[in-house]
């Protein structure tokens, strides 16, 4: 029977063996209904560098389930990379699709000095 969580978490498993053979740090998204999760974590997987959310303080007061809040949560997490002294990492985009909230997050990103 055909799950989608276990559609997605499959092909997230495919995109993750992929970048730990490129031994890169790794900016993780994940998305749920309400909110969206950004992390940078280091090439062997056991430590979070820099990490932004819609639940912290500063972008909580608006809306957090949309494109702009994506947008911010890129920004911030561009931010608090490149304050790691981060500028290049690998995109885990966790088997979710690269379109809407996800695609904004990495655009933001990029445009704030990330690159991948």
């Amino acid at each position: 029977m055909f799950d989608k969580k276990a559609a997605r978490l499959r092909r997230a498993k495919k995109t993750r063996a992929h970048i730990s053979h490129l031994a890169v740090h790794r900016l993780t998204v994940n998305r749920t209904p309400k909110h969206i999760y950004a992390q940078i974590i280091s090439p062997t997987g056991g430590e979070v560098i820099a990490q932004a959310s819609t639940l912290d303080g500063t972008l909580r007061s608006g809306a957090t389930g949309n494109i702009d809040a994506a947008t911010a949560v890129g920004a911030l997490i561009a931010e608090r990379a490149k304050a790691a002294g981060i500028t290049k990492v690998a995109f885990d985009r966790s088997g979710f699709k690269y379109h809407g909230r996800v695609k904004a997050l990495a655009d933001a990103a990029r445009e704030n000095g990330l690159e991948f």
